[in-house]
């Protein structure tokens, strides 16, 4: 991946080159030679894998240097939530995430669901949640009303795949649209049109004139249609963090949604959050119907805690603080 040697005054880029037979075939064989390489050069303190999903975990684990990952994704209930077939990414993803797991100094895990579904696989969790950009806390508010149109609007944001249950939000935008919810609704998120569902879903929302699908939107773009809408809702099945609804907060948005996984944690003691149990959509169409009889109100100070919960700078002071931890266990050992 072309990019400069160096991204700032104490911050270096490497790109190293893996032959195809070094990626998931070989249990990402190549990448961790490569990575192994490249360490022996630079003679690291400390190294820190970025996610299981791919190699970053594994490279990390058997760099031969102490280690730390970062759970962002846990792979081993992605395989059970979507039945894994022997021999499928998923299935292999979650045998290389133990792996990994077992044999690194701790997992930094963003939730407490996070830190309950592998805390019994690693030696030691810290619970670190993401970061948020710096855009969605620095870049000033737009007006939230939308010229022109007297309905509100509401937004879901993901990838257009089963376990976010885009058709099934649909299914309750119809149904409360027939009691009179009369709300303009837009997805924003890729979507395979060879998937069945994400197909489904491109022909029902094409032909909806109250919904409108954005397949991609730039960062500035996402900003000021948060700015602009009323409400996310945010219905996924597995969330080992819910970034986007951190991210609503910050726009002062108002969330309802489901309360699975690391939603929960992000929507404790926030203002205008608010989660139902998993799979009650006649409790969430209830929540909806009462906040558009209330006038639709948006939080004031949502984006103020989200602002001190996951600013960047506070973040990577908890970094800091765990890698010294580490160094200094080893060092004590």
């Amino acid at each position: 991946m072309p990019s400069p040697a160096k991204l700032a005054d104490n911050v270096f880029f490497h790109s190293l080159h893996v032959p195809k037979w070094g990626w998931m075939r070989t249990g990402y064989l190549g990448c961790i030679q490569a990575v192994r390489r490249k360490l022996h050069e630079i003679k690291p303190d400390l190294v820190h894998g970025q996610g299981t999903e791919l190699e970053a975990g594994l490279a990390a684990a058997f760099s031969g240097y102490p280690n730390v990952i970062t759970l962002l994704g846990i792979m081993r209930e992605m395989s059970h939530l979507m039945k894994a077939r022997p021999g499928s990414f998923h299935w292999l993803a979650a045998r290389l995430e133990s792996l990994a797991l077992r044999r690194t100094a701790g997992v930094l895990a963003n939730s407490r669901f996070t830190e309950d579904c592998i805390r019994a696989r690693t030696p030691r969790t810290w619970r670190v949640p993401n970061a948020l950009r710096l855009p969605f806390l620095e870049t000033p508010s737009a007006p939230s009303n939308v010229p022109g149109s007297v309905r509100p609007r509401v937004l879901n944001v993901g990838t257009v795949v089963d376990y976010k249950r885009q058709n099934e939000l649909l299914d309750a935008a119809l149904r409360l649209r027939k009691r009179g919810a009369d709300l303009d609704w837009h997805f924003v998120g890729s979507a395979h049109p060879l998937d069945p569902y994400a197909a489904r879903f491109i022909e029902r929302a094409r032909g909806l004139p109250w919904v409108k699908w954005h397949p991609s939107l730039a960062l500035p773009q996402l900003i000021a249609l948060l700015d602009r809408a009323s409400a996310l809702v945010h219905v996924s099945r597995i969330e080992s963090f819910g970034l986007v609804v951190a991210e609503a907060l910050a726009r002062n948005l108002k969330v309802i949604g489901f309360a699975s996984g690391g939603v929960h944690d992000i929507a404790e003691g926030t203002e205008a959050a608010e989660l139902v149990p998993d799979g009650e959509w006649s409790t969430l169409e209830g929540k909806l119907t009462r906040w558009v009889e209330q006038g639709c109100p948006r939080p004031l100070a949502a984006a103020q805690t989200m602002r001190e919960r996951y600013h960047p700078s506070i973040i990577a002071g908890k970094h800091l603080d765990i890698y010294r931890e580490v160094l200094h266990n080893l060092r004590s050992a």
